[in-house]
């Protein structure tokens, strides 16, 4: 099982980034959370396997039509972090 931590950023809040989020990640079996940060950034847990993993970041990299992303960066996360299902976090 892959676990990172993924931070985007760019035009994503108000532009049901979050949403796409949850969709892509119930899609691709995903499990964690996304949630909008104070700094206008989005964080998401992303837990997978390592080729869902993979294609749900590929799918972050876009994100909705109306949001425009600038970076993400990615953090490993320890394995003790787990979660039963995907949310998203207010």
């Amino acid at each position: 099982m892959k676990k990172i931590k993924i931070t985007v950023s760019g035009r994503v809040q108000g532009v049901f980034f979050r949403a796409f989020t949850y969709d892509t990640a119930l899609r691709l079996n995903i499990k964690g959370y996304v949630k909008n940060l104070y700094n206008g950034n989005v964080e998401a847990v992303a837990i997978g396997s390592e080729e869902d993993v993979e294609k749900f970041i590929n799918e972050l990299k876009i994100g909705p039509l109306s949001a425009h992303v600038d970076n993400i960066e990615i953090e490993k996360l320890p394995d003790s972090i787990n979660y039963d299902s995907f949310k998203i976090n207010y």
